[in-house]
């Protein structure tokens, strides 16, 4: 299953917090029933289907000229792996598994 990291900035607002958008970003994310995803401090990863993650970025990238941005930059990678399953939590389990060895 894809798993996408996604970061939604707004650019030439009166404050340097983005916080409060961040947080306006979670609440569409916990609207989406067909999707995965975890904050990180750096943005927000998102596991499911190519379509959804590509419909639910679009909505992320709205977010911030709802709440009165004029520009906003959405930054998004995609990391679609055919030749097995793969998911948030397989990823972080192969890591560990593997620091576990040393």
């Amino acid at each position: 299953m894809p798993i996408a990291e996604v970061t939604v900035v707004p650019l030439g607002t009166e404050d340097t917090s983005l916080s409060s958008y961040v947080a306006d970003c979670q609440k569409v994310l916990e609207q989406e029933s067909e999707i995965e995803y975890q904050l990180t401090p750096m943005g927000t990863i998102i596991e499911g289907e190519l379509d959804k993650i590509f419909e639910v970025v679009k909505k992320l990238h709205q977010v911030p000229f709802e709440a009165g941005a004029l520009r906003v930059s959405t930054s998004l990678k995609i990391d679609d792996r055919r030749d097995k399953d793969a998911s948030m939590s397989q990823k972080l389990d192969s890591v560990n598994k593997k620091l576990q060895k040393d």
